[in-house]
């Protein structure tokens, strides 16, 4: 079994969540009382939150690659960023460590292809949804069209993000609103709607409407069971 480090955190609620579903899948996959071989490093996300206010893009990753370091210094033989936003520095991760990095875009992408899709609409913070990173790489790697919601609809997504969900607050009139803008996707031509913040599959379930959702925090967990497992 490979031991996999995790920077996680980004937030807490939804870093619960990838711990439980790698080790259920380890479990499952390798029997018995098989558990994944994990290293946490849980950042304090008010410090990121605020720089992301700022536009300090650079001091945080600065602070994302020295949490890299510092699992791979522990053993880590890869490396995993639970969040979506924050995969943006991958290439700067995987440079500095050496080790690779499990990209979360890459396990939406792949899981959208083997649906056979081709456009799909992309919900998360405001950063994830406006920054090319995410979208482009949809594009670059996968072949496929990405469409977001209008402006004041992904400002309502992110404060629904920041000011609620990262709080463990699951509001039921936010999770109607997360799904009318989901549902004026799929009217925009989406196929699927990928929840492209770890925090989204909280509150936004499959079933909702009449269109797939994408959860992110599961595919990528699925991807870290598989490489632990040696996959």
């Amino acid at each position: 079994m490979r031991r996999l480090g995790i920077i996680g955190g980004l937030s807490w609620e939804s870093t619960v969540e990838y711990y439980r579903i790698i080790n259920e899948e380890v479990a499952h996959r390798a029997g018995g009382l098989s558990s994944a071989s994990l290293i946490l490093a849980s950042v304090d996300f008010s410090l990121y939150s605020e720089r992301m206010k700022a536009g300090a893009w650079t001091a945080i990753g600065s602070s994302l690659v020295a949490e890299a370091k510092g699992l791979a210094r522990a053993g880590a033989e890869g490396i995993l960023v639970a969040s979506n936003t924050m995969n943006r520095f991958a290439p700067e991760i995987e440079e500095e460590t050496g080790l690779p990095f499990l990209h979360i875009v890459d396990a939406a992408g792949r899981a959208i292809r083997a649906k056979g899709f081709g456009k799909v609409g992309l919900l998360g913070t405001a950063y994830t949804m406006e920054g090319d990173f995410y979208r482009g790489r949809l594009h670059e790697a996968w072949g496929l069209q990405t469409l977001v919601p209008e402006a004041a609809e992904r400002a309502l997504v992110n404060d629904i993000i920041f000011e609620e969900l990262c709080l463990g607050d699951f509001r039921e009139r936010s999770r109607y609103a997360l799904a009318d803008i989901a549902r004026g996707l799929r009217e925009a031509g989406a196929e699927a709607v990928i929840l492209g913040c770890t925090e989204l599959p909280l509150v936004m379930k499959e079933g909702d409407i009449p269109i797939p959702y994408l959860d992110t925090t599961r595919l990528h967990a699925l991807a870290a069971a598989d490489f632990v497992l040696g996959l």
